[in-house]
């Protein structure tokens, strides 16, 4: 009880010291403040970027592995050799069927092909920018389909190309205006006429410029198949991607990886010496690309905040040390009243840490300020890790900057110190 009440006792002559001096305290504060804004507004930049762009790649799925012709990323020496890759055969609808028949370490399996800026039109009124895709009778769980209106396609369709289509939100208000329901509702695509089974739900503007399934049109594959070539081996062909969803107890889906990579392997009937002429592309690949950019970023903004957090530093500790000189006399008086090292000690020190901590509390106050500044479609959220990283960082550098001169103010003998 002793030890808080002195503790208590040190935490209010602290305050009182910081009040008697606001101007010097004020000013104490600015290098603190400068530092903490530095480096918690750029980690708040770099994490509400990094979920931003993450949130916008999310279509991508987890726990899938994708059949392709081109990697998604560069190899381990940082080479893209796009003039091997450019020969390899596109993923076919035969290749597709013979994996579908023989795996056995998937959940689903699944082929689709797209094509861009197509026109959709429903008597006087068109869409352009349409998305149009052809996906398989798994599409819908590779890829997490939320139909709010009408249903997915049945196997009948999917099997006979049936002229059918899910369509997204915006091509729904768009083509058929003031319709609740476009259900059975008929619109053409490249002259082709497809009936609407099912609208889906609204997913809002990509951040990183990608479209999202609200300018989507999905049709069978086989449908699709009949619009354009695909798996053909023509230089200017539309080409396909067979994407497979792994088991859970697959860790790292290393045993679908296994399992396809020697498949297709004896389907294209490769020697074993001969490379893969095919793409085994995760979306991990994406995101580890992406940690590694945010990693350097955050380094940066580390590295700008401490040397502002060291002018801040150094500034609390000449404060500090004037403090001291200033009020040896007192020391000396608090001291020969029989106040203990520890509580000299105490009192010093928590005024440099509550400097510091109000400094960075300023500048968490301007970072959550600029969360409220209009970016666009990024989303900047300060969050509950980077304001504990901010108190915790300006505390830390107020016990670095007080405990010299807080040290020196409690070892001063008390008879020197009142003659002062």
């Amino acid at each position: 009880m002793l030890f808080l009440r002195l503790v208590i006792e040190s935490f209010r002559f602290a305050l009182t010291a910081l009040r008697l001096n606001l101007l010097r305290t004020a000013l104490s504060l600015l290098g603190v403040t400068v530092g903490i804004f530095s480096i918690i507004a750029v980690l708040t930049m770099v994490d509400s970027l990094e979920k931003n762009i993450k949130d916008s790649l999310a279509f991508l799925g987890s726990g899938v592995i994708y059949v392709d012709k081109w990697p998604f990323t560069a190899d381990a020496k940082g080479e893209y050799r796009w003039w091997d890759f450019w020969r390899r055969p596109n993923p076919s609808y035969s290749e597709f069927k013979l994996m579908e028949a023989n795996l056995n370490n998937d959940t689903g399996i699944s082929i689709f092909a797209s094509r861009g800026n197509s026109i959709a039109k429903y008597e006087n009124n068109s869409v352009g920018d349409v998305e149009l895709i052809g996906g398989s009778m798994q599409y819908k769980e590779l890829f997490e389909l939320d139909i709010t209106v009408g249903r997915y396609f049945t196997m009948t369709e999917m099997e006979g190309g049936r002229n059918v289509a899910i369509i997204g939100i915006n091509i729904a208000e768009k083509l058929f205006p003031g319709s609740p329901n476009p259900i059975g509702k008929t619109f053409k695509i490249r002259n082709q006429k497809f009936v609407v089974i099912g609208v889906l739900k609204k997913e809002g503007e990509s951040f990183i410029g990608f479209q999202s399934k609200d300018d989507h049109c999905i049709i069978p594959y086989n449908a699709f198949r009949k619009m354009y070539s695909t798996g053909t081996g023509r230089w200017n062909e539309t080409g396909s991607t067979i994407g497979l969803k792994g088991k859970e107890y697959d860790v790292g889906l290393v045993e679908l990886e296994n399992e396809l990579t020697g498949l297709l392997r004896r389907i294209r009937g490769l020697k074993p010496k001969e490379p893969d002429n095919f793409s085994l592309n995760r979306p991990e690949a994406i995101s580890n690309v992406l940690d590694s950019i945010f990693g350097t970023l955050n380094m940066a903004g580390w590295f700008i905040g401490i040397f502002a957090m060291l002018i801040g530093g150094f500034g609390i500790a000449n404060i500090m040390f004037v403090s001291v000189k200033e009020r040896t006399n007192q020391i000396g008086i608090q001291k020969s009243l029989g106040a203990k090292n520890y509580f000299i000690l105490f009192q010093f020190l928590f005024e440099a840490v509550f400097l510091s901590i109000f400094g960075g509390l300023g500048g968490l106050f301007l970072v959550w300020l600029i969360t409220f500044i209009p970016m666009g479609d990024l989303e900047v959220i300060l969050s509950f890790k980077n304001v504990v990283l901010g108190v915790g960082v300006s505390g830390t550098i107020g016990i670095i900057s007080g405990i010299v001169p807080a040290a020196l103010g409690a070892r001063l003998d008390p008879v020197m110190a009142i003659r002062s």
